[in-house]
């Protein structure tokens, strides 16, 4: 294979990730690695990772939910049932820099993939796990899925109407939080491994995770004593902060301090709001929002939501229209933030979300699409068998795309 050109050397090019993990949370956290330069060599049963088959929508039959989170991954299948696909998938992992792993907690041991048996073996491994509930009794038996998380951890109590059921969020937040922590904590002993040589166990559960990605609402329970709940789209510190209505329909409409609110009470035309004792802090503006929120709705109900929209952006004072996923993409392309990048095969061309993350030096790059299942097994396995441990500075070939 050839070397990386100038332009794909990413600070992470060099080190080689064996991905055992499936779903969400793991192949979302590799990816992120692969953008910025590293080897990711998807391992696959050979039924193929779950999210193959969740459809719709599809782009030329393949998942748009798998073709999301695999790319700049190679695929190799492994039957970890199977005795001599066993030695493979070990001699892979004696050969990474990075594990991950997302089995139940205590499964992959079986397969003779755990952590002190492989660090025993390459001491510099680092071994990144996530399990849904952690690996002590009785959370090591539960098997995690968002949407349990979302319901357990407390965010459905805080999602809906307040006297409505709770809704999950419309997207897997916490599998994407879990995936953040995960790359975090990868990239933390990665940095200690350049002084200790030695890698170490990175652990994170989705839990854990959401409980952490709860922030202000879990600490109001740990520091304030107060159990938080469903407001709809209210903020529980904060007013103004939500959607108000206008002549035509909903905007966002955020006075995050009283200086935001002195200008906006002065573009709907009443100023002494923000002179008004039960209103000049936000303090008394979130106590008093029952009273506020109608001379508020009362003067923006004159003029449509794009009209508010320019004249409040004018003048500093922080509103949105409500989008769709399309026209969130577009408005990022129209404020110059490039959210998408092109990849190639052949003729056909893919638009994909590009890697959140600038670098000066070494930005992310995009060299592989998703890969087809098991598409690099052969190139693997011959890679794996000709070239002596360790290995992780060279580049297995990539087969037939």
């Amino acid at each position: 294979m050839d070397a990386p050109s100038a332009a794909d050397r990413g600070p992470l090019t060099g080190l080689l990730v064996a991905d055992f993990s499936r779903i969400l949370a793991g192949p979302y956290a590799t990816m992120l690695l692969g953008d910025l330069g590293a080897t990711i060599i998807k391992v696959e049963s050979p039924s193929g990772d779950d999210t193959r088959t969740w459809k719709p929508p599809v782009r030329k039959g393949v998942s748009t939910y798998y073709l999301g989170i695999n790319r700049n991954k190679r695929s190799i299948v492994l039957d970890l049932r199977d005795p001599d696909d066993q030695r493979v998938a070990r001699e892979l992992a004696l050969r990474a820099d990075i594990m991950v792993e997302n089995f139940k907690p205590g499964q992959i041991t079986r397969f003779g993939l755990g952590y002190e048996e492989l660090s025993e073996l390459n001491p510099g491994l680092i071994y990144a796990s996530i399990s849904g509930f952690g690996t002590r009794s009785p959370g090591d038996q539960m098997l995690g899925y968002d949407l349990m998380i979302q319901a357990m951890s407390g965010l459905m109590s805080l999602t809906g109407d307040p006297d409505g059921p709770g809704y999950r969020a419309g997207i897997s937040v916490f599998d994407i939080v879990a995936g953040l922590h995960l790359s975090m904590g990868v990239l933390a002993a990665l940095h200690r491994r350049h002084s200790s040589g030695r890698g170490q166990h990175v652990e994170v559960s989705l839990l854990a995770s959401a409980l952490s990605g709860l922030v202000n609402h879990t600490a109001a329970v740990t520091l304030g004593g107060v159990v938080p709940f469903r407001m709809g789209n209210a903020h529980p510190s904060l007013y103004p902060y939500d959607p108000f209505p206008t002549s035509d329909g909903e905007l966002i409409v955020i006075a995050a301090n009283d200086g935001q609110f002195h200008k906006l009470t002065e573009i709907l035309g009443v100023p002494e709001l923000a002179a008004d004792e039960r209103f000049c802090h936000n303090e008394r503006r979130t106590a008093n929002r029952a009273i506020l929120g109608p001379l508020l709705s009362a003067r923006l109900g004159t003029k449509t939501s794009e009209e508010w929209f320019r004249l409040f952006s004018a003048a500093g004072i922080p509103c949105a229209p409500i989008a769709t996923v399309d026209e969130g993409i577009a408005l990022a392309k129209r404020v110059g933030l490039e959210p998408t990048v092109t990849l190639r095969d052949g003729e056909e061309e893919y638009e994909m979300i590009r890697n959140p993350i600038t670098l000066s030096e070494t930005p992310p790059s995009y060299r592989h699409l998703p890969p087809e299942l098991g598409v690099d097994g052969d190139a693997i396995r011959s890679w794996l068998m000709s070239t002596p441990r360790p290995s992780s500075s060279t580049e297995p070939p990539s087969g037939k795309r």
